[in-house]
């Protein structure tokens, strides 16, 4: 039987417009049928995971491993919290199920005659569309899926024309904060910590206004990874612009959290990670205008972004394209980018609204138990009553933050970070430390009153239930009060119980 295109494209609609928390019934062929054998499987799975774990139903997506138990040292075990949603969020249980009913059909995306390549094909490229519907994107803008944020900002640092001067705060993550001086013929200009919105703003307009003639760039955060914060993006899109600079967002701590919508903040490019976003498969975005990119050198060099490729004496003439397929060379990650697409339709279907004011709510208890512990002292960069997105740093006194955190692992079943987060000079800025004080995993027996080199974050989302909060602050409060219950010693750079 050859099935037709339109049947093809609707198969690859059909899986990513389920609103129930797995994939829809798919049309009517014997294919389809069989994904649908597979999404009633994942579903009776993902029903009976809720029935053990009750609290976990009140989060408002349920996510992959909300049921896990873990061992406590000392003894017995306990349901995992995950608390450190900002290194790399669970997936939600949506979109495992789509992709478990799509993997049975996946192909070869573009160039195969086979059906399952056209399937594959199609699905990748709703898969684009979807995700651009979610980031807002103008008509002429491209979408290119690539591996992560640090994937995107390294891509678009490739395709800058030359001489262009490049304006970062130095509050930014690594993935950020590095690309650009690794690209051929820019200037960075690093810009120091604001202590206020309005002062990044200011800082960034009169930096600009002193700029010579030519390309400029400007990248900032969305939401602080370290702190939470949420920056004044669309202020200093208009600051950009006013002199002639173009602005790129880092998008990866925002996404999950917030709407992002391009045009409305005035953006010239979003970058993201499918791995902050539920929907760790390995895939990440780049969307914004096209021009720059068509105009770079293809950011790899290998099948899919050649158009045409002949020998001509000892060398080779190559035809790159010019789209999306310029700078996605090898075969694409259809189930990366479909995983993207479908958290981003679980995310718009349980409606940014009350996950921003649920996500308040959870915050504001955190903050507030948080705050009637005074060893406990909370990292911020604009201050106590600014905005923030589902994360927030610490410190404690008296505690290595290495020592505190392997602590919570250990003794409570807790998962949080510590350390510096891939945002070094922020860090540094908020614990008022020298640049060149050591701030890696430390003395778990640090002694009372010693200052942390580095800090405890712990971040949740749409997966967290109020359950999870709570038990963390009861640990602290705990912690703080009686100390650790077991011994520790320092591993390969990390804090580990003794065995």
């Amino acid at each position: 039987m050859v099935l037709s295109p339109a049947f093809r494209r609707e198969f690859a609609l059909t899986v990513t417009t389920s609103t129930t928390g797995t994939s829809a019934a798919a049309p009517r062929a014997t294919a389809p049928r069989a994904t649908a054998t597979t999404v009633a499987a994942a579903s009776t799975s993902a029903d009976t995971a809720d029935a053990e774990c009750a609290a976990c139903s009140r989060a408002p997506l349920p996510v992959l491993g909300r049921d896990v138990r873990v061992p406590l040292v000392t003894g017995g075990e306990v349901g995992y919290a995950a608390l450190d949603y900002a290194a790399s969020a669970p997936a939600l249980q949506r979109v495992w199920d789509d992709v478990a009913a799509y993997a049975p059909y996946y192909g070869s995306v573009h160039r195969g005659a086979g059906y399952l390549s056209q399937l594959s094909t199609d699905l990748f490229e709703q898969s684009r569309e979807t995700v651009a519907e979610f980031l807002g994107c103008r008509p002429d803008d491209e979408l290119i899926f690539t591996r992560s944020t640090t994937d995107s900002l390294n891509l678009l640092a490739s395709a800058l024309p030359a001489g262009t001067r490049v304006y970062v705060f130095d509050t930014e993550h690594h993935a950020a904060l590095l690309p650009w001086q690794r690209a051929d013929r820019a200037q960075v200009e690093y810009l120091p910590a604001p202590r206020t919105p309005e002062q990044a703003v200011a800082s960034l307009d009169v930096a600009l206004h002193g700029a010579p003639k030519g390309p400029k760039l400007v990248c900032v955060t969305g939401a602080s990874n370290v702190t939470g914060e949420i920056w004044p993006v669309r202020e200093l899109a208009a600051a950009a612009h006013r002199h002639g600079a173009r602005i790129v967002l880092d998008a990866a701590q925002l996404a999950p959290h917030h709407p992002v919508d391009i045009t409305a903040l005035d953006v010239d490019w979003v970058a993201l990670s499918g791995h902050k976003l539920y929907a760790p498969f390995g895939a990440g975005v780049l969307a914004g205008r096209a021009d720059w990119l068509r105009e770079a050198e293809p950011y790899l060099a290998g099948g899919g972004a050649t158009r045409k490729v002949a020998r001509s004496g000892d060398a080779l003439s190559v035809e790159w394209h010019s789209g999306t397929a310029r700078h996605e060379a090898g075969s694409p990650n259809v189930i990366g980018a479909y995983a993207i697409a479908s958290a981003c339709k679980a995310l718009t279907e349980a409606g940014f609204d009350s996950l921003v004011t649920r996500e308040r709510e959870l915050l504001a208890r955190l903050r507030d138990g948080l705050a009637e512990i005074p060893e406990v002292r909370v990292l911020s960069l604009f201050g106590a009553g600014s905005a923030r997105v589902g994360v927030l740093s610490f410190v404690v006194r008296g505690w290595n933050s290495s020592h505190f955190a392997a602590a919570l692992s250990a003794e409570y079943g807790i998962g949080v970070r510590d350390g510096l987060f891939c945002a070094h000079p922020l860090v540094r800025t908020l614990l008022d430390t020298e640049p060149d004080e050591p701030g890696e995993c430390g003395a778990p027996d640090a002694a009372p009153g010693e200052r942390s080199l580095n800090a405890v974050r712990v971040s949740f989302g749409a997966g967290t239930p109020q359950e999870h909060v709570e038990r963390f602050l009861g640990a602290v409060r705990t912690l703080v009060r009686d100390g650790a219950a077991w011994r520790y010693r320092t591993e390969e750079g990390r804090c580990v119980p003794v065995r």
